[in-house]
């Protein structure tokens, strides 16, 4: 599908974002010259070139990504983003006087220039510095404040006649050890923004008036962070200011912790949240504001940590609420979602979900799976559909339109699948998918149903080690969502003791191609030697099975 990017503003809207903070000159721009607003709606969507010049090795390739190619970024071009954030962490290119590297310097200046010449907005910045030696910053104040001055100094003129379309950040996710608290904090990471801000500006030329970035300390949207940067830009004046903070989802949903496997009104109210106290404090004040990195923090280990149909539900809401808010995005990619050689897309759906939100909203379910006992009779299915505006138009198993009222009921929002068509569905009733159907809609892209036919899954007894435990599963079709562990008098068992509910791919890890469940070593660690622990998983089925562990010393028994 070509998505066509459009700007989506109510009156309100862009009357709210002409609004002026105190003592900042929030100008539309020079004659002739756009405001940082329209800029940095234009950078809309945006793209991270994540784990590749941010990388702490000898060179771009250190973290496992391929050598950038000038056909990579056509490729990011052609896949409808507007702008590229290009981290660049710059310390082990230095040298005993803070010169950097020209050959690394000579580098970053080649993909910036094919990144520009494809016509989109780049982003560069200070990066994993940031936790390399600028947090030592309050025990070693001149060295760290002399070097950072000295990278933004040559960096500043390596790039200083560059398109006004390239934009600079000042330092990525900041944060200090050993300070005295957040006073500290605050008086540090202003002294940070200034120094970039002057540095930057006095290298005159097109620099004099380029976009410049500015980070809350670590990069958080939490209203004391957000009220100290407000303060920054206010002092500064500069109408050629952008604001920018990360987020990455209510965290126990982000990472599958504590029970949170779904999209549900908490995961959504911390995202609204975030947003209307970004948009609040910055846009409807006249400062544009860039998510300089969204996502997931499981995507980290997998894609799957988090499951297929709430990942979907996440992002379609997402790129929703910030076109809502007039905020710019940066999807944070480091190898996991683009191939760099192939540039196909590891998971299309949640692709083309993302891409769709750019645009227009899309009608989702309150599931995407529907399960088909195979050991008992099919029974009617009725799913919630969240319509978002849309309006049902059909549904498709493969390329064949079902029939409704036949294969299918829409009753308002809820839709029946009935016990006969799922018994065709699942033909042989073989365990696992046995149809993916596609609601289609009248706008966005469709959702996708998959029909699985299952039984109660069924879990072996077995011995390993810490390092090495992986009990036997027989899924049966079915798919895990989350394990609790506890012992025997009720208290919480393994790491974050605060929950019974684990943390997936860190504690456990499902493989439903060998079978089994491993236990990881990081779960073991804070098992109690001897006290037998009781997990408990939980299917997407809504069937629940205990397994017993007991650890002595690095031995593991484990009973079915």
């Amino acid at each position: 599908m070509t998505l066509t990017r459009r700007h989506l503003l109510t009156a309100a809207g862009v009357a709210a974002s002409a609004a002026l903070v105190p003592g900042v000159a929030h100008a539309a721009g020079a004659p002739g010259r756009p405001s940082a607003q329209s800029v940095v709606d234009a950078m809309q969507p945006g793209w991270n070139l994540g784990n590749t010049f941010d990388s702490t090795g000898a060179d771009e390739t250190s973290w496992g990504n391929p050598r950038v190619t000038r056909e990579l970024i056509r490729a990011v071009k052609a896949n409808g983003f507007n702008s590229i954030r290009i981290p660049v962490t710059w310390v082990q290119h230095l040298d005993s006087a803070n010169v950097i590297d020209p050959a690394y310097l000579a580098r970053v200046q080649e993909v910036v220039g094919w990144a520009l010449a494809e016509r989109l907005y780049v982003l560069i910045n200070v990066h994993h510095d940031s936790w390399q030696w600028v947090m030592t910053m309050p025990t070693d104040h001149d060295a760290v404040l002399a070097r950072f001055t000295a990278i933004w100094t040559q960096v500043a003129e390596a790039f200083r006649d560059s398109s006004p379309r390239l934009l600079f950040e000042s330092v990525n996710e900041p944060f200090f050890n050993g300070s005295s608290g957040d006073a500290q904090n605050a008086t540090l990471m202003n002294e940070l923004n200034n120094t970039f801000h002057q540095v930057v500006r006095a290298s005159g030329g097109p620099n004099a008036t380029r976009l410049l970035v500015l980070p809350t300390l670590h990069t958080s949207p939490d209203q004391p962070r957000v009220d100290e940067l407000t303060a920054t830009l206010t002092a500064l004046g500069d109408p050629n200011l952008v604001a920018t903070v990360h987020f990455y989802g209510f965290w126990p949903f982000s990472v599958n912790i504590a029970g949170f496997t779904r999209f549900d009104a908490t995961v959504q109210k911390d995202l609204t949240d975030i947003f209307d106290r970004v948009h609040n404090a910055y846009v409807a004040n006249g400062i544009p504001v860039i998510i300089g990195e969204y996502g997931l923090l499981g995507f980290d280990r997998s894609l799957n940590v988090i499951e297929q149909g709430e990942k979907l539900k996440f992002f379609e809401f997402l790129g929703y609420y910030a076109r809502q808010q007039r905020i710019t995005t940066m999807w944070w990619d480091n190898g996991q979602h683009l191939n760099r050689t192939t540039f196909q897309w590891s998971d299309p759906d949640l692709t083309a979900q993302i891409k769709s939100s750019w645009c227009v909203r899309s009608a989702t379910a309150a599931t995407d799976l529907v399960f088909v006992g195979k050991s008992a009779p099919a029974a009617d299915q009725t799913v919630t559909l969240n319509l978002n505006g849309a309006k049902l138009t059909g549904i498709f198993d493969d390329r064949k339109r079902l029939v409704p009222g036949r294969d299918y009921v829409l009753s308002g929002d809820q839709l029946t699948f009935p016990a006969t068509a799922l018994a065709r569905l699942t033909g042989d009733q073989a365990y696992g998918v046995n149809a993916v159907l596609s609601a289609r809609f009248d706008r966005g892209v469709p959702w996708k149903f998959r029909v699985i036919t299952n039984d109660l899954p069924v879990l072996q007894s077995a011995t390993g080690t810490t390092s090495a435990f992986k009990l036997p599963a027989a899924f049966n079709g079915d798919l895990v969502a989350t394990m609790e562990a506890k012992y025997a008098d009720g208290s919480y068992a393994g790491p974050q003791n605060w929950t019974s509910y684990k943390e997936f791919a860190i504690t456990f890890s499902p493989d439903y191609t060998a079978n089994t469940i491993a236990l990881t070593e990081t779960f073991f660690a804070e098992v109690a030697d001897g006290a037998p622990v009781t997990l408990t998983f939980h299917f997407w089925s809504g069937a629940t099975v205990q397994y017993t562990v007991a650890r002595s010393g690095s031995t593991v028994t484990g009973t079915a």
